[in-house]
């Protein structure tokens, strides 16, 4: 595996990532030290994200659903335990 430094990786950033996409990955490196390895990801057999049936079925909103709690709510605000 190739190893660059980041000066290079950041001059051949576009022909780098050509290479990693065609399976050669790379090493990039900073004062001779091994940082992050680049490899290519594979997208190959992704299947679609499905969401886990959240909100599947339409429901209906109550018309005074921004009261609901309210009497609750203001005992809490006035100091009144119920």
């Amino acid at each position: 595996m190739q190893t660059v430094n980041i000066h290079e990786a950041k001059t051949h950033l576009s022909r780098l990532i050509a290479q990693a996409q065609d399976g050669e990955g790379f090493v990039i490196a900073k004062n001779g030290k091994p940082l992050v390895k680049v490899t290519a990801i594979d997208t190959t057999h992704r299947p679609p994200l499905r969401r886990l049936g959240f909100m599947r079925d339409p429901f209906k909103v109550p018309a005074d659903f921004d009261q609901l709690g309210a009497p609750e709510i203001q005992a809490m605000f006035d100091g009144v335990s119920k």
